[in-house]
């Protein structure tokens, strides 16, 4: 599997955005609703705070237990998109409209422009958008930034095809 299209190459990191299917009862049937490419991501981090167990007449190391996993907020940068779709899912959410979740799949690419893994968040929800530098030359949506926070992250094989 390669990376799509030419114009796409610079960048390394190919974005799904992706919705369960309306016409499937099954939650495992996605539908692509966007993609775009982006040459930077951040934020792809979990972090699990630990409980401290106290128990009396234990002075020496009190016991630790796993605590509740939070995720940092995923940053994409400097990204082309063939459609609008991305900010119009920002739009509707900061606009009052429902808070509509997606599933995300970021394929990121070696310097072959190999697929080499996957990351993917659930339940996703924009929170941040800045759009591109305008410029007269370009016929592609530019993003400047896209911040995402999530409720899991995973890794996957790598689901990127053509665009």
């Amino acid at each position: 599997m390669t990376a799509p299209e030419n114009f796409l190459r610079p960048f390394r990191f190919h974005v799904d955005f992706l919705s369960a299917s309306l016409q499937s009862q099954s939650s495992s049937e996605q539908v692509s609703l966007c993609r775009g490419a982006f040459s930077e991501c951040t934020g792809l981090e979990a972090t699990m705070e630990p409980k401290v167990i106290k128990q009396g007449g234990d002075n020496y190391g009190a016991p630790q237990r796993a605590g509740t996993v939070t995720f940092a907020t995923v940053v994409l940068k400097r990204g082309m998109t063939t459609n609008r779709n991305l900010w119009q899912w920002f739009n509707a959410v900061a606009t009052g409209g429902y808070s509509y979740r997606l599933t995300v799949v970021i394929n990121v690419f070696d310097l072959k422009g190999e697929a080499a893994m996957a990351w993917q968040l659930e339940r996703a929800l924009p929170i941040k958008f800045k759009a591109a530098d305008l410029n007269a030359k370009a016929t592609e949506i530019g993003i400047e930034e896209l911040h995402l926070v999530h409720e899991g992250l995973s890794t996957k094989d790598p689901t990127m095809k053509a665009l």
